[in-house]
This record gives structure tokens, sequence and C-alpha cells, in this order.
């Protein structure tokens, strides 16, 4: 449980890490002198950054265990938080953004890890989906509550305390996590090979798609578009565009804690995901399609995208039955790269063309925009739809599960720390 609660802080800063600038942008790009280009590129590099950090941490979490790397890089992230508290310009909050995303890289693959490492598979989706949809809570905190602190205090204020709460994070995961036992490698593999053994599955390869897409372009219109888009195509002032995102991070976090016991009545993180996949790409179709005649509508498609959208947890799932235990630091985090490489490019993609359609009214700009995100998503799930549920193997031999639960979180002893 001490485990748990400290990897779920870990993970509630780093979602709220990735999300915040949408609401502080007005101000920090005022004080900081950026335009929306500008600060659509530290959105960006947040998440390169981010996707690049899945290299080393997938490695680290295989070869020295989640207390060393998620508490390493944590503090990176600390003082990349510092860093922009304090810029001045541009190239001081670029180099700020890429620093915390990399810092948080490992912040939700560390849980998973564990949960792989302790856990039998089966348990693994629900324990995913219960660490994202709580962890979520950044998000949430990262709409109106943030947008009423920024106003009250300032953004600055704010970045200073959370770059506290991030180095304190770092060093009570240091302090009290234990790290599961080290699994001998079949040969010490290289820095990269483990990662191209990944790539190599072909059963993953179905997965790669969906996984590039399905959170890519969720997170893209909640990080950086739905202000804007219920700003310019509704006429919501700030504190009603703070509502608008809050709706839907709320509807992330209870989508992401129900997908679990979904997938458990379910029993196939296959159907699960790609049902989860198909509700959210309708839901963008609609909005492009229908969203600008109607508020509440809109508001209302993208609390639905967010909810169902929010399938990480069991997509993650799915692809673990093919990842053996040796390579699962480096397994889950190839994946991630997948999710947070689609993300950056979605937003890189998306506000290059939201900058180039200059000739089209918020109306027309967001309907494409948001309609291109349903059918790649859409075209996704169709290739997904041709992936195996499960390892030919698996269907043969019962899994052996994890070893006994001595050291699995929250058993007595020093294992009940890990």
């Amino acid at each position: 449980m001490t485990a748990f609660l400290l990897l779920l802080l870990a993970y509630t800063i780093s979602q709220f890490d990735r999300g915040f600038l949408a609401m502080v942008a007005p101000d920090l790009g005022r004080d900081l002198g950026l335009s929306a280009s500008d600060l659509a590129l530290l959105s960006a590099a947040w998440f390169l950054a981010f996707a690049v950090g899945q290299v080393p941490s997938g490695l680290w979490l295989d070869r020295f265990g989640p207390r060393r790397t998620v508490a390493g890089l944590l503090m990176l992230a600390a003082f990349g938080t510092a860093l922009l508290c304090a810029a001045q310009g541009f190239a001081a909050g670029l180099f700020a953004m890429a620093l915390i995303g990399f810092g948080c890289a490992p912040a939700l693959m560390g849980s998973l890890y564990l949960f792989g490492r302790l856990y039998p598979p089966e348990r693994f989706a629900m324990l995913s989906s219960l660490m994202i949809g709580l962890g979520t809570a950044g998000d949430l905190l990262g709409s109106t509550p943030l947008a009423l602190a920024t106003e009250a205090f300032g953004w600055r204020p704010i970045l200073a305390g959370l770059a506290a709460v991030t180095a304190l994070s770092a060093l009570l995961i240091l302090w009290l996590i234990r790290d599961p036992p080290r699994l001998p490698e079949p040969d010490r593999t290289s820095f990269l090979r483990g990662y191209l053994t990944v790539a190599m599955m072909r059963p993953l390869w179905p997965l790669f798609p969906v996984v590039f897409v399905s959170y890519a372009v969720v997170i893209a219109t909640r990080s950086l578009w739905v202000g804007s888009y219920l700003g310019s195509v509704h006429g919501f002032d700030a504190l009603a565009r703070g509502h608008g995102a809050l709706a839907m991070s709320a509807a992330m976090a209870l989508g992401g804690i129900a997908y679990g016991p979904l997938e458990r009545l379910v029993r196939d993180p296959k159907t699960t995901a790609l049902a989860g996949c198909l509700v959210t790409a309708l839901a963008f179709v609609a909005l492009g399609l229908l969203g600008a005649a109607s508020a509440p509508l809109a508001v209302a498609l993208l609390a639905l995208i967010g909810g169902a959208g929010l399938s990480y947890a069991i997509l993650m799932a799915h692809a673990r039955r093919f990842l053996p235990a040796h390579l699962l630091g480096r397994g889950v985090s190839f994946m991630n790269i997948l999710f947070m490489g689609g993300a950056s490019a979605a937003q890189g993609l998306s506000a290059a063309f939201v900058l180039n359609a200059g000739a089209l009214d918020p109306v027309s700009l967001y309907g494409r925009l948001f309609l291109a995100f349903g059918l790649v998503l859409l075209a996704a799930s169709a290739v997904y739809a041709r992936a195996p549920r499960a390892p030919v193997l698996a269907a043969l031999t019962p899994d052996p599960g994890p070893p006994p639960p001595a050291s699995a979180p929250g058993a007595p002893g020093r294992a009940g720390r890990a």
C-alpha cells in the first residue's frame, strides 16, 4: 500500500505536469512573450522528452528497479519545474518543459513494473486502471482549481510549490519503497537490444497504431485545444473554460477507474479496449460535425471522449500478455514510447494545422480537427481488430503467475514496502 500511494503521488504530479500549460498559457505566454505556436511547442516538448525518457527508464527498471529509477528522474522533474518558474523567455521555457517531461518518464512505468512483477496477469488491468484513474486527479487539479489559483496567486508561485512537492515525492520514494528481487536475463542484452526484441514481436504489431493514436488524440484535446475550442466556438470565459476542462478531466478519471472492473467483467482486454476506442472515435466524429451547434452537447461529447478514451491501461494490459518477465520494464516502456510519441506528434501536427488554417473560421477549423482525430482513430482501431487476444502458448499452458506474494505491496515485513 505504501508503494502504491507514493507511486500514485508521482503519477498524479506527472498528470498535472502534462496538462497545466493549457490553463496557465495566457499568463505564462504574456510574461514570457510567447505566441500560440511557442506555447504549443512547449507542450510538445514535454511529450517528446517524456517519450525519449522511456528508453533509459525501461532499461533502468529492469536493471536497478523502480526505487532509484523513479526517484532519480523525478528529482530531475523538480529541477525542471523550478527552472520554468524562473524562466524569462522561450528557450528557458522549452528546456524546462523538456526536463520536466524527461523526469516524469518513469512515474507510471514504475508502478506498472511492480504490478507486472508482483501480481498475476489477470490483476494487471485492474491495478493499472486504478492507478491511472486515481492519478488523473492531477488532471483535475490542472483545470478549474488551477485556473482559480493562477488568478489568485499567479503561475510562478504555483510552479515553485509544485517543484517542492515533486522533490519531496522523490525523496519519499527513495526512502520508503523497496525493489522486487532482480531477475537474471537469459543473456545480458545491450542498451537497445531489449527494445528491439519487443519491437520485433509480431503479435504486438497490430497494437502499435492504436497505441500511437488512441491516447494522443484525447490528450491533445485536453491539454491543448479544449480551452481555445470552448472559448472561440462557444464564447466561454476563462472560468467557464476551466469548468469544461474539469468535466473532461473528471470523465477521464472515472473512465480510467471504470475500465478495470469492465475488463474483469468482459474477461478480455482486447474486446474492452477496442470498444472504448470505437466509442471515442465516434464521439470525435460527432464533435467535429455537430459540436458547434450546442455548447452543452459539445461539453458532453468532450466528457464522453475523456471517459471512453482513457483505454491506456487496458491496451497496456493486452500488450503485457506478450512480454517476458526479464523484459517487462523495457516492454511497458516501449509501449509508453508509442503512447507518448503519438501524443507529441498529435500536438505538433494539430498545432501546425491550426496555425496554417488562417482562412477558416473557428467552427470549421475545430470541426475539421476533431473529425480528423475521429477518423484516424477509427483507422487505427480497424488494424487493432486483427490483433491476437493472447499468446498461443498461453491458451495451452496456464500462466504460473508470480512468486508467492511475500514480496507484494502490503504484505508484512520488508517486502511489504515494495
